[in-house]
């Protein structure tokens, strides 16, 4: 891809200008490879760091199974990483994602950079005909959620995002018994996700040595890694800390609210029978523990909270309530409240963790149903198990998207439900960085302080 190539991406990717979106619309799409049933797809990984490496393993696990794929080539910008990759794989490697993208051979793309890249790979990876399992968070901003959405349209291209517990088993008993209206109006969902450990909160090691002066293996492509993100120098505005620690900066994260709440909030769109966007949202928290570099006191240890929560409501009545700490481990119970009904989907509250049955369970006041019209769906219980089956979660949402590159169905968390997804997260970012409820127009796609008018 050429420079001017490059930088007319980076300009679609940052301008809300209308002229921008038309220029971006009139692109034509890169056709790929249709592939049978019997072919073996070719993927390649863009982002081989511990993320990109485990997922790259696992399509070659999945590949080497019924889903007759391989992984062709690997990408990163440090090239420890690259070599990691290459020698695993047996595999072409390199520091440019663009040689990729630029490969005939190549059917998929797994996408597992930071944040701040998602989007400008994956977009560039359609037009090139790519099918794409794109890492979650989907992407970085609302504008790129929408750009994302219209590019998979346009182009046919498949798109998996890449929260793999949406492939276990309770999210489809979930969205069955919603369904089946066992909950009557559903007012409210609720979850969490808590860690409190060093790692738990980005506290990645740091390879000493490693830097865009480093020798040999040493190497890291740090203008690259920057890309669309704002120019910083390495030596003077702490390059290794954003390079391994990206998580805990806003120029290449929303923190919790990306790397953990995604996990979250994508299953409740799927159990919510369709994927729903906010029309209000509102965050608070804070820095209450992590202040300072455990290494290193007199360094500040992150601009994002280790303690974040949201409220995010929508316009068919109904709340969505997230809470999350790195300095504390106890999750809320993930459930989801109705006026005739509340199911209880994760009781130890781990979204991604395994559940072996689901809890419904009536309201009643005074012994009767408080909706009369739910006894018979009851039976005559008052509290019903619904077992729940153990799948391997990251192989089937791996398998899922090989499977739907075949047959050209969308996949289990498509760019849709990604999308709803991302705005929510995207959202209470915005609103705890400005201190302001945010509010969402599904018609433009726009995020602003003010009430959006009917």
């Amino acid at each position: 891809m050429s420079t001017e190539s490059l930088n007319r991406r980076y300009f679609l990717m940052s301008a809300g200008a209308l002229s921008a979106s038309k220029a971006f619309a009139a692109a034509k799409p890169g056709s790929g490879r249709v592939v049978g049933a019997n072919d073996r797809i070719n993927v390649a990984v863009i982002g081989t760091g511990g993320r990109g490496y485990y997922v790259a393993r696992e399509f070659d696990k999945a590949g080497k199974g019924d889903s007759n794929a391989q992984i062709v080539g690997v990408c990163d910008v440090y090239q420890k990483r690259v070599n990691r990759g290459k020698e695993t794989f047996k595999c072409d490697g390199t520091l440019d994602y663009r040689e990729i993208l630029n490969r005939s051979d190549v059917d998929a793309v797994i996408v597992a950079t930071p944040d701040h890249w998602h989007a400008t790979i994956a977009l560039e990876a359609m037009d090139k005909g790519k099918d794409v399992y794109l890492e979650k968070p989907m992407c970085h901003t609302v504008d790129e959620a929408r750009r994302l959405t219209e590019t998979v349209k346009e182009t046919k291209r498949v798109l998996q995002v890449g929260s793999q517990t949406t492939s276990g088993d309770q999210w489809a008993q979930a969205r069955k018994v919603i369904g089946e209206g066992m909950l009557g109006k559903i007012i409210m969902s609720q979850g969490s996700y808590h860690r409190n450990s060093v790692e738990g909160e980005w506290n990645w090691p740091i390879d000493a040595g490693a830097g865009p002066d480093g020798k040999g293996e040493n190497f890291i492509d740090w203008k690259m890694w920057l890309g669309p993100a704002q120019k910083r120098d390495w030596a003077k505005e702490m390059g290794q800390d954003r390079f391994f620690r990206f998580r805990k900066f806003w120029d290449y994260s929303g923190g919790i609210a990306t790397d953990l709440y995604y996990h979250v909030v994508a299953p409740m769109n799927i159990v919510w029978g369709e994927p729903q966007f906010p029309h209000k949202v509102v965050s608070g928290g804070g820095i209450y523990s992590f202040d300072k570099l455990p290494e290193d006191p007199t360094k500040p240890d992150r601009e994002v909270p280790d303690t974040f929560s949201l409220i995010g409501e929508y316009p068919k009545g109904h709340s969505l309530v997230l809470s999350a700490s790195m300095a504390n481990s106890q999750h809320i119970p993930g459930l989801i409240r109705g006026h005739g009904a509340t199911l209880t989907m994760v009781e130890h509250g781990r979204f991604e963790g395994f559940s072996p049955f689901l809890t419904l369970k009536a309201e009643k006041s005074r012994g009767k149903f408080i909706v009369p019209e739910l006894e018979d769906k009851f039976k005559g219980e008052t509290e019903i198990k619904i077992p729940v089956k153990e799948n391997n979660t990251m192989q089937a949402h791996v398998g899922n998207f090989l499977s739907c590159m075949r047959t050209r169905q969308k996949p289990q968390l498509d760019v849709e439900t990604g999308a709803r997804a991302q705005v929510l997260i995207t959202m209470a970012v915005k609103s705890f960085r400005e201190g302001k409820v945010m509010y969402f127009d599904e018609k433009t796609w726009k995020v602003s302080d003010k009430p959006t008018k009917a």
